[in-house]
């Protein structure tokens, strides 16, 4: 091919107009999407609407992707021998270069068919805790949060030490699903059960504690009547579980030292760390007033034998011994 006066190697005329024919159709595409998001964004609330806007987009993304992919192949591989042959070549090759690339896309379609988690879901993936902010072909976009004190041994560990957010974004390779379990913290039932424990001595009043625990907890716990029947029909219908005995409950545990007190409730699963702490604040004050001491860890010296000192005069003059 001949253009400019210029011997393009490789390049003939038709082969030239497939090439304008697909940057044209790259073009088209990219001026679909465009308007389809715009149009999404027209049609939804950005916050009522925040699922239904994202799994539009989401559904947009898939369609304008397969349908330009299919309209390059049929300008490419007219000739369904040249496709076969073509695809004979690259098959090996692409499937051994992109190996990460094709299992991360298979993620996706398992996480989309499985509904594995969702936009706004409060999950653990890759090491990485926080609530999905965007879904990608590739990967996952996920605003990180720190890890209660029980945890922070785990890798990575969090210089926040609780469920809130750290203020970094990070991604995570849709393949690895595949590697490792992916924990939901909100996926068909948007609570959690926590726990709160007490260690008091064994001398103190431990049924006094334990009515405190009872009624802080039932103060700012969720309660078995607050929760939605859909909520427990789903857990019902879905995995056979009865979400019934969620009323706050005090467990009890004997130590070499102490009786730990373990109070058990439900809370939403945002805002546990703000919860916690009201109740830490109304425990505190309530121990107080009824004189209950925390018990840890220390040493109670009950004995000791005779200490005999003897102390000498600074001229060799012996001073009187005492006992």
């Amino acid at each position: 091919m001949d253009w400019l006066g210029i011997h393009w190697v490789g390049i003939n005329e038709e082969t030239g107009h497939k090439v304008i024919v697909t940057i044209a159709m790259l073009a088209l595409a990219v001026a679909i999407h465009r308007v389809g998001r715009a149009l999404i964004r027209a049609a939804t609330d950005a916050e009522r609407q925040a699922t239904a806007r994202f799994w539009s987009r989401q559904a947009l993304a898939v369609i304008v992707s397969l349908l330009t992919i299919f309209a390059i192949l049929s300008v490419w591989f007219d000739n369904p021998e040249r496709l076969t042959t073509a695809m004979g070549l690259a098959t090996a090759g692409i499937a051994f270069a992109l190996q990460k690339v094709i299992t991360s896309l298979a993620g996706y379609i398992v996480i989309l068919r499985g509904k594995t988690f969702t936009i706004g879901d409060r999950i653990t993936m890759g090491g990485v805790r926080g609530d999905v902010v965007a879904l990608g072909f590739m990967q996952t976009t996920i605003m990180e949060m720190g890890q209660p004190p029980s945890v922070q041994n785990a890798d990575p560990a969090m210089w926040v030490r609780s469920r809130q957010f750290t203020g970094r974004i990070v991604t995570v390779a849709n393949s690895r699903i595949f590697d490792e379990p992916i924990y939901n913290y909100t996926r068909d039932f948007p609570y959690i059960w926590e726990e709160m424990p007490l260690p008091i001595g064994y001398r103190s009043d431990h049924a006094a504690a334990e009515a405190l625990l009872l009624d802080i907890a039932r103060r700012y716990a969720v309660m078995g009547q607050e929760v939605s029947g859909v909520d427990k029909a789903r857990l019902r219908e879905r995995y056979s579980l009865d979400v019934e005995d969620v009323d706050p409950r005090v467990f009890y545990r004997l130590t070499d030292n102490w009786i730990e007190l373990s109070v058990r409730f439900l809370v939403p699963t945002h805002g546990v760390r703000e919860v916690k702490d009201r109740m830490s604040r109304d425990l505190l004050k309530g121990l107080k007033q009824a004189n209950i001491d925390v018990a840890s860890t220390t040493y109670e010296i009950v004995g000791m034998p005779p200490l005999r000192l003897r102390v000498e005069g600074t001229r060799g003059q012996q001073e009187p011994t005492l006992t």
